[in-house]
């Protein structure tokens, strides 16, 4: 049997409404020392994914953080699995489409978040 993404997720997630400043998705960053977070609508529907580099590359643009929300900086339609789905089909849709988070779901909601460094994290530990 094949490990399940399940094995690799962090639980505990952290998201951003799509409606909150850049100023608020930072200080959220800051605080909870993250690199990036699902956007959610309505404490829901996931919208989109920001990162640390989206806020890199917003702020070489030398906008306003208090005046754009995040749902205009995020990237859109993140890709999103069930909980249940194999590490390898997993890891096969991150390298085809160039993507380096995942949100895990379990049913309608978000059962945790998935990024490059954590299936890094994988092959180091077992090396």
């Amino acid at each position: 049997m094949s490990r399940l993404i399940s094995s690799l997720m962090q639980p505990r997630v952290w998201s951003v409404d799509m409606d909150d400043t850049i100023s608020e998705v930072e200080r959220q960053f800051v605080e909870q020392g993250l690199t990036w977070a699902p956007v959610l609508e309505s404490k829901r529907m996931i919208v989109g994914v920001i990162s640390a580099g989206d806020l890199l590359q917003f702020h070489a643009q030398e906008r306003d953080p208090m005046r754009v929300a995040a749902w205009q900086l995020c990237s859109y339609k993140p890709i999103s699995v069930d909980e249940n789905t194999p590490l390898s089909e997993v890891a096969r849709q991150m390298t085809t489409q160039g993507i380096h988070h995942v949100v895990v779901t379990r049913g309608e909601k978000i059962a945790g978040v998935v990024s490059s460094m954590d299936f890094v994290r994988t092959f180091v530990e077992a090396g």
